[in-house]
């Protein structure tokens, strides 16, 4: 087993995400340290770190994406062998931070998720987080160790800059209110108008009404929300806004969970494309989406990585 110098960059890999893993690795000149993950023959998880990290700088590579709970798992395990393998720093790198959705009590006797995931990695071992555009802010606060939450944005941006034509209209869309204070700084950094949609749901995944709040006629609409589930709020969406006059419509979100019938809808859906990006990777069945764009967000991890390593600024990557 090959010895590191201490503080050394070591980065591991689970396997939600090999691709961006290896992108990112790309983008830092590094190799991804070596780790096996296997199974036991009753399902139970079993890693093994095949690298010496006494005093290094470690960081873990996983997002919570399907299997959520396997790959959490996995991650808490991996964190676990870094800490009893006498890591110096473990950074873990969540590019989608799954369970948070589940951020408050929204009726009596149910858990808040996203707080037990943030003990969880925590108690596993982890001294840092860095994650890409969470849920919402205040997860931040349900750690006790730095949190680092980074911005897809400046992707996103220079997707829609492209695509936009000269003397064009363009409104930014939320997608609910919830969403205002994202879609407003993105309107902000593209001198855009703003529009709300107001979101009544029947259920969970279930959307009963729509009101647009704002003027979309003629132009392009831009509707940005930070994850895309089922897409029925989407698809909805893009309808009312092309019935309200809009000429275009194209969405943005940060994390493709894109499950069930997302997929149809979204290539029967009123929208001109679905851009996304690649904190969770496209499943088999979506890769055939014509409407959906991936774009990688590797570099924006990457530095963040290197300028955490380097004890640098990470709010000036997005000044």
């Amino acid at each position: 087993m090959a010895l590191r110098a201490k503080d050394e960059m070591i980065v591991f890999a689970g396997s939600s995400n090999i691709g961006l893993a290896s992108d990112i690795c790309n983008y830092l000149g590094t190799d991804l340290a070596k780790a096996e993950v296997g199974r036991f023959s009753d399902g139970e998880t079993q890693v093994e770190v095949m690298e010496n990290v006494r005093g290094g700088d470690a960081f873990i590579i996983q997002s919570t994406c399907p299997p959520t709970n396997d790959n959490l798992m996995e991650l808490l395990l991996t964190l676990d062998a870094l800490k009893r393998a006498s890591a110096g720093r473990i950074t873990a790198v969540l590019p989608y931070y799954g369970y948070a959705r589940q951020d408050r009590k929204v009726s009596p006797r149910v858990p808040i998720s996203a707080k037990l995931v943030a003990d969880l990695i925590t108690a596993a071992g982890a001294t840092r987080v860095l994650t890409m555009d969470l849920h919402a802010g205040q997860i931040q606060g349900f750690f006790n160790i730095p949190v680092d939450n980074v911005f897809a944005t400046p992707v996103l941006l220079r997707h829609i800059r492209d695509r936009m034509k000269s003397g064009q209209t363009v409104t930014v869309v939320s997608p609910d209110a919830g969403g205002v204070e994202r879609a407003r700084a993105f309107a902000k950094r593209l001198q855009a108008n703003l529009a709300i949609i107001d979101k009544r749901r029947a259920g969970p995944n279930e959307v009963a009404e729509m009101k647009i709040i704002g003027e979309v006629t003629s132009g392009l609409a831009v509707i940005v929300d930070d994850m895309v589930d089922t897409a029925g709020t989407i698809a909805a969406a893009a309808s009312a806004l092309r019935a309200a006059g809009a000429d275009e419509v194209v969405a943005c979100c940060t994390h493709a969970v894109l499950s069930g019938p997302a997929a149809e809808r979204v290539e029967k859906s009123a929208l001109a494309n679905l851009v996304v990006t690649d904190t969770i990777p496209p499943r088999e069945e979506l890769r055939s989406c014509s409407k959906l764009v991936v774009l990688s967000v590797a570099h924006l991890i990457g530095e963040a990585i290197r300028r955490i390593h380097n004890e640098e600024s990470i709010s000036s990557l997005f000044i």
